[in-house]
């Protein structure tokens, strides 16, 4: 059986800024963007700067590479609804932030913003989104490209190389079987494990440097408190969902049944049980917002991961 390795997460955090394991995050990068990667620099980001055990926490590396584009990856653990919205904030500030005051606009660089995410993130089977940007036309159903002096000045071929680009990996809708080199990774991403089969560009290394017991005491000890808290706070999760999702079941039922019979219509308990199962989904996000509450995590971080209002938390 395969060795169990460190999560990306916490390697993300701690392992994969080091100059030495460059390859392995170039690896990934290189498989996922279809092109070869070569990271220049990893440069820091304030959510980086929290402790091993807090909770609810999302991790992020912004790196540049060769070439001077920026690539921002972001492993989000936890649901948050404003997500899609936190992605494109992310690459906006990485294009003004790096865009020194007085420079022409053709020296905006290039974003790549690769999402992570353990979480159902909006409707979608796929475990693999790419998100582009191209111009077509309304009428002649034509795309916009750049001229001939365009390509040549700012070295494209395509309107979309100048735009950010996005990728969304649903971890959890790969169903563990690796077709192709960047299937490996997300496998890895998924199971933390590298079959020896692997061949995918990185994994070699990975294997070799993200070893759990290759930590020092110290680190291996920070790692599995990290995962003790992931595991505790996943626990919490599912159990107030199942919790609010019975509630609301049972409510449903009981309020369609009543509305059906005394209208004499089958849709009165349809009509109840989507009513009950709207309001368990509620009660879910209160069990939730009530629970992280007592462990003392802040209101924000709760509204964040619920999508309630600050103003109903703090009545909780």
């Amino acid at each position: 059986m395969p060795q169990t390795h460190i999560r990306f997460d916490w390697a993300i955090k701690k392992l994969l800024r080091n100059k030495a394991n460059y390859v392995v995050l170039a690896g990934f990068l290189s498989e996922l963007l279809g092109k070869p990667i070569k990271i220049q620099s990893i440069l820091e980001s304030e959510s980086n700067q929290q402790a091993e055990d807090d909770k609810l926490n999302r991790v992020d590396i912004l790196a540049e590479n060769d070439q001077g584009e920026l690539i921002l990856i972001e492993v989000q653990n936890n649901t948050e609804q404003d997500y899609f919205h936190r992605m494109l904030y992310g690459t906006a500030k990485l294009i003004t932030e790096f865009l020194e005051k007085g420079e022409p606009y053709g020296k905006v660089k290039k974003v790549y913003s690769v999402n992570i995410v353990y979480f159902s993130l909006g409707q979608g089977d796929d475990y693999i989104y790419q998100g582009k940007l191209d111009f077509h036309g309304l009428h002649l159903k034509d795309s916009l490209k750049p001229s001939i002096n365009q390509k040549k000045l700012f070295n494209i071929k395509k309107v979309s190389e100048i735009f950010p680009e996005y990728y969304v990996i649903k971890v959890n809708n790969f169903n563990d079987v690796a077709k192709n080199t960047l299937d490996e990774w997300i496998y890895f991403l998924k199971k933390s494990q590298i079959k020896e089969e692997f061949t995918a560009q990185g994994l070699a290394e990975a294997k070799e440097n993200l070893l759990v017991d290759s930590l020092s005491e110290e680190e291996r000890a920070n790692y599995l408190r990290y995962m003790e808290n992931r595991r505790y706070e996943i626990s919490i999760i599912e159990g107030s969902r199942s919790e609010g999702r019975l509630e609301g079941r049972e409510e449903g039922i009981k309020e369609g049944r009543e509305e059906g019979i005394k209208e004499g219509r089958e849709e009165g308990i349809k009509e109840g049980m989507e009513k009950g199962i709207e309001q368990g989904k509620q009660q879910e996000k209160v069990n939730i917002a009530r629970t992280f509450k007592l462990k003392g995590i802040d209101i924000e971080t709760i509204a964040q991961a619920t999508g309630l209002a600050r103003e109903q938390i703090e009545k909780l």
